[in-house]
């Protein structure tokens, strides 16, 4: 189609260049696994420009991006003079590859959020939803769960956006948004913490406190800071905390003249912790849950350098999960299994620097999704297709993200070194509130 002059010289398309972030490892000696980005595969989406309600807008755009769902097409913003939008040009953005425009506009205080469906011209989905003041704690929440129903709208499946992740920077633990946004510290400044992870409602995290030559497990909740101690943790070093999907249960590891050995204790609660493995020579550490509670991973060195093993959660029928060479494959480490079970993401040492790995549960197969620096600490994203880890491919140790499906990887910047990341769940009570 001929389009007007004017609409010509206002619009600028930028698809979205994920083709150069992409991450081709190698495993092994002699097998090459690559995963190419091709750009077009996915939905095109405008979000179409407006006025006002600036920082929601930004937001959202992010939040698609991020999502990995579509092809972003960005139009040049008219300005603040132009007038106020008018109906929705279907064909041109048809003509630009679009398959779905978002639209957001201010009404009466209320953001307006509509999801068009270009091919057919016509809207598939709209919502007026309060939000908080952009002051309110509770702002960027909401925006990022308005993000997610529209991801999940125009493709069957949620978003990612309305989650966050806890991170340690100079040995305090530290809270933000999936975005890279809100940074804001949960420990206090002078106390060694270790090791945070979430609990499975996203409103506490468990995490080691270091202190005299020990190191407690503690719960923090995270609206008020208030902590308790995990029992069975007031001596000797217990790290790697992790979560049942009961919300109750943790497992960890504690560390003494013995050797390292995996325990269970139920938080918030008085009684004794019950040991799940015997060290024998050997250390076992880094438990992490399956989705259905019914079974533990964790890293073991009884066969040499440690690698990835699974446990039944009473800790009996230990077997190796991750097949590895003696002597050839290096050790393996830091093991997060994925929201529906299904895989374990960890990081294995591959010609001495290590790679973020994924090993499907159901076959053992592996994938090694980085090449780029030394990586770790991978950690699942709700939608069990993100990753994020720690990475020095910059130069500094600072969080990434890689899409499992594409390859793209993106940057969350951090101010310092970052290190053990843990990324929640979707967070409950994060949707907007409805026009009534």
């Amino acid at each position: 189609m001929t389009r007007p002059a004017a609409l010509t010289a206002a619009l600028l398309v930028l698809h979205a260049a994920a083709a150069a972030a992409q991450d081709t490892a190698r495993a092994g000696e002699s097998i090459t696994i690559g995963i190419t980005y091709q750009p077009g595969v996915r939905p095109g989406l405008v979000v179409v420009p407006g006025r006002g309600i600036d920082s929601v807008r930004t937001i959202v755009r992010r939040d698609l991006d991020y999502s990995d769902r579509f092809e972003l097409i960005a139009i040049a913003d008219p300005g603040a003079g132009a007038s106020a939008a008018g109906p929705i040009n279907y064909g041109l953005y048809k003509a630009l590859g679009a398959e779905f425009a978002v639209e957001l506009l201010d009404q009466a205080g209320r953001v307006t959020a509509r999801l068009h469906d270009v091919t057919g011209s016509m809207i598939r989905y709209e919502v007026a939803a309060a939000l908080p003041p952009p002051a309110d704690a509770g702002f960027r929440l909401a925006v990022h769960a308005l993000s997610d129903e529209l991801v999940r709208r125009a493709t069957g499946e949620p978003g990612i956006a309305a989650s966050r992740l806890l991170l340690v920077l100079g040995g305090r633990v530290y809270q933000m948004d999936s975005d890279g946004y809100g940074l804001r510290p949960l420990t206090p400044e002078g106390q060694t913490s270790l090791s945070p992870t979430w609990s499975p409602d996203g409103r506490r995290f468990a995490f080691t406190r270091l202190g005299a030559g020990r190191g407690g497990i503690y719960v923090q909740t995270i609206a008020t800071g208030e902590t308790s101690q995990v029992p069975g943790t007031e001596s000797a070093l217990n790290i790697t905390p992790a979560w049942a999907p009961d919300g109750r249960t943790i497992a960890y590891a504690q560390s003494d003249e013995r050797g390292t050995d995996i325990y269970t204790a139920t938080a918030g609660e008085r009684g004794s912790a019950r040991r799940l493995t015997v060290g024998r020579f050997a250390d076992n550490l880094s438990p992490t849950y399956s989705h259905d509670g019914r079974r533990i991973a964790f890293i073991s060195t009884r066969a040499g350098p440690p690698q990835l093993y699974v446990m039944a959660a009473d800790g009996t029928d230990p077997e190796l999960l991750a097949p590895f060479d003696y002597g050839v494959t290096g050790s393996s480490n830091g093991p997060e299994w994925s929201p529906d079970g299904s895989a374990v993401v960890f990081h294995r040492e591959v010609q001495g620097t290590a790679q973020i790995h994924v090993l499907t549960v159901s076959g053992r197969n592996l994938r090694v999704l980085t090449s780029a620096g030394r990586n770790e600490d991978p950690t699942w994203a709700p939608d069990g297709r993100h990753v994020a880890f720690v990475s020095d491919r910059s130069g500094q140790r600072q969080l990434w993200v890689i899409d499992s499906e594409t390859g793209r990887v993106r940057q969350l910047p951090t101010p310092g070194r970052a290190r053990l990341p843990s990324w929640s769940r979707r967070l409950a009570g994060a949707a907007p509130v409805p026009n009534p």
